[in-house]
């Protein structure tokens, strides 16, 4: 079994550590056919093609985060793991100097739905993990899709 994620350095030069703010994203697969996809979806404003990401929620782990997070961007439910893949260092569009770390859960896909609270605001798609890492703006998250590997999530 290869690692999830190798360590890599981030990047988070002249930032105060109280300035650094988390959020769980939701790395949604499925086997389709015999092959493993994960689903990107469009962020609101740039169109960049990311993972379901949000803040921490009072009374939720960060697996159950990410899950309403794939639920509300995505319209994706399944079943969330307590395991953390990786960690990737990101900057919103609007506050380049905001550093932000996401923290990505997987989530196995069971229910693809038609509705969901975010429909008209994102694209979802799916993708192998090397086209999906292709996809990504951010070098942490990339890795991150390129290594996946749903063997290695206990049963």
């Amino acid at each position: 079994m290869r690692p999830l994620n190798k360590p890599r350095k981030l990047s988070l030069s002249g930032v105060s550590k109280r300035s650094v703010r988390t959020q769980f994203a939701a790395l949604c697969w499925r086997v389709k056919k015999g092959e493993v996809q994960i689903c990107l979806v469009t962020s609101r404003t740039s169109k960049r093609w990311i993972l379901p990401k949000g803040w921490p929620m009072h009374g939720r782990t960060p697996a159950g985060a990410a899950a309403i997070e794939a639920y509300e961007e995505a319209g994706l439910r399944g079943r969330s793991y307590d395991i953390c893949l990786g960690v990737f260092d990101t900057r919103k569009h609007h506050d380049k100097r905001q550093p932000y770390l996401a923290l990505v859960y997987p989530i196995k896909v069971k229910t693809v739905l038609n509705n969901w609270p975010e429909k008209d605001e994102r694209r979802r798609k799916w993708f192998t993990p090397e086209k999906a890492a292709e996809r990504v703006d951010e070098p942490g998250l990339a890795e991150i899709l390129r290594r996946f590997d749903p063997a290695s999530l206990a049963p």
